[in-house]
């Protein structure tokens, strides 16, 4: 099997990630900071590890302001609510909450089922046809009220990168708090949470940080304070979920200190030494994987772009993507494109709505979707080819 599903998760992993799996299982799979025994050690040990890694990889300053979650969108649910819950504030004034049309439903649909709750007003900032949102538009819908910026990185289905430097600086400015959905970024495209005023960084392990999936983590910034410490009002999240964490088990509530207000439970011991592993390859590697990947999405757009039988979509600059380009074949249903490159062609792509209904309304591929093509840092040129002549072919017939 070809594989060019990457922008769902990344296949195949990097190299010494099985291995780190199957060494922390043989040799150290504790719960850890359950107990004081070696083996409990050993495991806090190592997630703490990835803790510093992640944190170094993305630009961040505090290790325990690395909270592991179960997935990016476990990230984005625990910023989310965490901020939006009226709770939190104790303001009786509806928080507005600013978004796009190219967010994925990680971010969609919770933001929709709290606005048809009342509990905020949302408003979705349009991007151009090329797939950018001009961050002078997320600043045209700043209102008094207005609690939180969220938005993605990188679309999902086209790939566009988000100039999200210039979105954190508008942030900061007004004083609101910047989440960024960093699911198609994270250990490809160079982020820093310093920098680029991300108060909130969500992202999946599983994707170009080449994980195993069920791994994850949210980075929450210093504007977002521990419980326990002084806070400016309505900045304090709200734990997510609640319930054990092994070093504390005498407070009646979550614990005050960051990561364990937002880890509550067992977390994916074994997931996490596979990150670790993971998040070592990609330090690396990263630009190398960035430029094979949009050289690869290049060979695409050259390929089909003015090819009146495909539409690709969003922009031609393969530089301004990472590794995802959304097609459209004269003549055929996405699913049917993606069952014959399946069966016949035995290549993986993904056809359909992407988790992103708002970005296919926005390029009026809604309800089919496209055929989105996502190469990662292991596609060959052969692969590519094969890719290409197959897409040429189903056109043809």
């Amino acid at each position: 099997m070809i594989y060019f599903d990457n922008a769902a998760t990344s296949f195949p992993k990097a190299p010494g990630v099985s291995e780190a799996i199957g060494k922390f299982i043989a040799e150290s799979a504790a719960n850890p900071g359950r107990a004081g025994h070696r083996l409990a050690v050993a495991a806090e040990h190592m997630i703490d590890d990835v803790r510093l890694k992640l944190t170094r990889l993305l630009g961040g300053q505090d290790p325990r302001r690395m909270v592991f979650t179960l997935n990016g969108t476990d990230a984005l649910n625990m910023a989310i609510h965490g901020v939006l819950d009226l709770g939190s504030s104790g303001s009786s004034t509806r928080p507005h909450v600013i978004t796009t049309v190219l967010e994925h439903n990680s971010v969609s649909r919770p933001l929709v089922a709290l606005a048809e709750a009342k509990a905020i007003d949302l408003t979705r900032v349009d991007c151009d046809d090329a797939g950018f949102v001009d961050p002078a538009a997320i600043k045209k819908a700043i209102t008094p009220a207005t609690a939180l910026i969220v938005m993605t990185h990188a679309s999902n289905v086209l790939g566009t990168i988000q100039d999200a430097a210039a979105v954190g600086r508008i942030a900061r400015e007004h004083d609101i708090l910047f989440c960024l959905d960093a699911a198609q970024t994270a250990g490809v495209v160079p982020i820093s949470v310093e920098a680029m005023n991300i108060d909130l960084l969500a992202f999946p392990g599983h994707k170009s940080l080449l994980g195993p999936t069920g791994t994850g983590g949210l980075y929450v910034g210093p504007r977002c304070p521990e419980p326990a410490g002084p806070a400016a009002t309505g900045r304090r999240l709200r734990p997510w979920r609640e319930g054990g964490t092994g070093g504390d088990s005498s407070t009646p509530t979550q614990p005050q200190l960051f990561p364990y207000f937002l880890e509550g439970g067992t977390p994916n011991t074994v997931g996490l030494a596979g990150l670790g592993a993971g998040v070592d390859y990609v330090a690396t590697h990263m630009a190398k994987a960035l430029a094979h990947e949009q050289a690869m999405v290049k060979a695409i757009i050259d390929r089909f772009a003015d090819d009146e039988r495909f539409t690709v979509h969003g922009t031609r600059d393969a530089s301004r993507r990472v590794g995802t380009v959304s097609l459209s074949v004269k003549g055929f249903e996405p699913p049917d494109v993606g069952s014959i490159l399946d069966d016949s062609f035995e290549i993986a792509v993904r056809p359909g709505l992407h988790c992103s209904p708002y970005a296919h309304k926005r390029l009026g591929t809604f309800p089919s979707g496209t055929v989105r093509v996502s190469p990662g840092p292991f596609n060959t040129e052969e692969q590519l080819a094969t890719l290409l002549d197959a897409l040429d072919q189903i056109a043809t017939a």
